[in-house]
């Protein structure tokens, strides 16, 4: 463990500003009911096509960001690297709700991108952030239900 914190990969404990909202959350049963199923979350398979802004870390994180806020989600942690001599980027919003992953392809216009949300957030509603931030020629989009209890 040790190791890992000292390469970065660990987060520091929350900030006493968000002690009491993640207090809150850990109480909260974050399954989802619909339709007579009970499950941990939906995870969007999102695959853009001829998208643009795929070598910029900022401007991903940026859209990342708004998807989330927009599905309803907190965010508590970001982290993106920037690939060279191919510009691609590799990242993730760590969230209350679980997480935003992306992985980008410049030199093809692609970026895959996962979306898994538990509890009251929408992750649909994350699309259209990253249509309007990538302006992708063509979306790829697969779900798939976490933790499907029946």
């Amino acid at each position: 463990m040790e190791a890992l914190v000292q390469l970065g990969m660990v987060s520091d404990l929350p900030s006493d500003t968000r002690t009491e909202e993640l207090r809150q959350a850990a109480e909260k049963d974050y399954f989802v009911h619909r339709n007579g199923v009970r499950f941990a979350g939906v995870h969007l398979i999102v695959d853009l096509w001829g998208a643009s802004r795929l070598d910029d870390p900022d401007h991903i994180d940026a859209v990342l960001r708004e998807g989330a806020l927009t599905a309803g989600a907190t965010i508590l942690h970001g982290h993106f690297h920037h690939f060279s001599p191919n510009g691609g980027v590799s990242g993730v919003l760590v969230l209350a709700e679980s997480h935003i992953s992306i992985h980008t392809w410049p030199e093809r216009d692609y970026a895959a991108i996962d979306v898994f949300m538990c509890g009251d957030c929408d992750p649909y509603k994350t699309i259209a952030a990253l249509k309007k931030g990538f302006q992708p020629e063509r979306v790829q989009l697969a779900e798939h239900k976490r933790g499907l209890v029946g």
